[in-house]
């Protein structure tokens, strides 16, 4: 594949080095001197979208409109997810989006949400806590918020998230389902940002070809 990096901090440069082993080609690297809205996208075949809140909505609508299938995982700027899912229908293109790409952390939100089914007749609460790095500029991290609105949906009910900001914690996150008398809890732990690199082209390999909108579930085959 020839590949569109959006993003050239340290996710977009994990990418680059993991496609190119995989045999792909970096065609283009956006940066802030650089934007996407320059780069000649004539013979990309996939872009991927990892820059910031700020530049994430007019990237993909870029690449959406010329014809370039959209791997996206900033978060931060989730508010247009919609009018992007719209816009992607208007082109026929093909877009995908997640919070994150670890393949680990995707099984965990699966996890979390069968546990919230089998104790629906209980009464309990839930807590989520997420700790990154300093530099991470979403609070709370898209996969808590994630991690949330699933629950959301089975409890119907909001459960509180705590989130803290440390040096060289990549990710975690942990889910607290809180019993009268007894305590569940599961735990992601990032231990490597690689772990995002390969999801995220793995994604991009599955996604050619494709159209319309799409998330990890799909890729996984995770759906029901």
């Amino acid at each position: 594949m020839n590949i569109a990096i959006f993003g050239n901090g340290k996710m977009g440069n994990e990418i680059s080095l993991l496609a190119k082993s995989r045999g792909h080609t970096i065609s283009c690297v956006s940066s802030s001197k650089n934007p996407a809205k320059k780069l000649n996208l004539k013979n990309i075949d996939i872009a991927i979208e990892f820059s910031t809140p700020e530049t994430a909505f007019d990237n993909i609508c870029y690449a959406l409109q010329n014809n370039v299938p959209v791997i996206c995982g900033t978060t931060g700027w989730e508010e247009k997810l919609e009018e992007i899912k719209n816009k992607c229908k208007i082109h026929k293109g093909a877009f995908l989006y997640a919070s994150n790409f670890s393949i680990g952390m995707n099984i965990f939100f699966e996890i979390s949400q069968k546990i919230a089914s089998l104790l629906k007749n209980e009464n309990y609460k839930i807590q989520i806590s997420e700790t990154h790095h300093k530099s991470k500029k979403d609070v709370p991290s898209g996969s808590a918020k994630r991690l949330a609105n699933d629950l959301k949906t089975i409890t119907k009910c909001s459960p509180l998230i705590n989130s803290h900001r440390k040096e060289n914690i990549i990710g975690k996150h942990i889910v607290d389902f809180d019993l009268l008398y007894e305590n569940i809890q599961i735990k992601h732990n990032a231990k490597n940002r690689k772990i995002f690199a390969i999801g995220a082209i793995i994604a991009a390999e599955w996604i050619i070809g494709k159209k319309g909108v799409f998330n990890m579930k799909d890729v996984l085959n995770l759906t029901n």
